[in-house]
């Protein structure tokens, strides 16, 4: 019965190694795309036979299944933390957007998978979470943004829902450049972000 022995298998799998080809994959799906990447093409870059990846994963579905639960579980993880800690609606738009920036820092990759491959792959059962996940973020900003408003803290004028697009695309896209380990930390660019967003770049008279 191959299918039990190839479950039996990839249950044993090494967690170490697991990760190292995950990361892999995520950066090969990252710059081709899911539908263009194949197996063999994993494999090459993990420096192993296509054949072996299948010791870990029973398919490239699999791969990218874990790459973006993953990143969503631990994203949540930092943003349901930043919104029961019952901060002001300034103080809670802080720190959405300093937690995003670190988990760009921790799962870029994912990031831009998530940004190119989502709309298609929320309509496959599998991946239903995806669109569940965007209703709870959407729903979280929104809210932050209303709660703003109505307290006196932004702008009465401010059309919500497209500052939340602004806002969202602004530090999301951030994944398209940014590397660890580079010049600025994840902390600093979400405060030069936060600066630019909340007041401006022109000088105030």
């Amino acid at each position: 019965m191959p299918a039990a022995k190839k479950k039996t298998t990839t249950a044993n799998a090494s967690p170490e190694r697991r990760r190292e080809l995950l990361n892999t994959a995520a950066e090969v799906f990252a710059a081709q795309g899911y539908n263009a990447t194949t197996v063999r093409r994993i494999a090459d870059e993990a420096g192993m036979l296509a054949g072996s990846l299948y010791y870990h994963f029973d398919s490239k579905e699999s791969m990218l299944d874990e790459i973006l639960s993953t990143f969503l579980t631990e994203l949540w993880d930092g943003y349901d933390a930043v919104l029961a800690a019952g901060l002001g609606p300034r103080g809670t738009i802080e720190a959405l957007v300093t937690e995003s920036f670190r988990e760009i820092d921790r799962h870029r990759a994912a990031v831009a998978i998530y940004q190119k491959e989502s709309k298609h792959l929320a309509d496959q059962p599998r991946f239903d979470y995806l669109a569940d996940s965007q209703q709870k973020f959407e729903k979280a900003w929104l809210g932050t943004l209303e709660r703003g408003v109505a307290d006196g803290v932004f702008r009465a004028d401010l059309d919500i829902r497209l500052t939340y697009r602004f806002v969202r695309d602004t530090v999301w896209v951030a994944a398209s450049w940014y590397r660890p380990g580079g010049q600025h930390s994840p902390d600093e660019i979400a405060r030069q972000y936060l600066s630019m967003v909340l007041d401006g770049i022109a000088v105030r008279e």
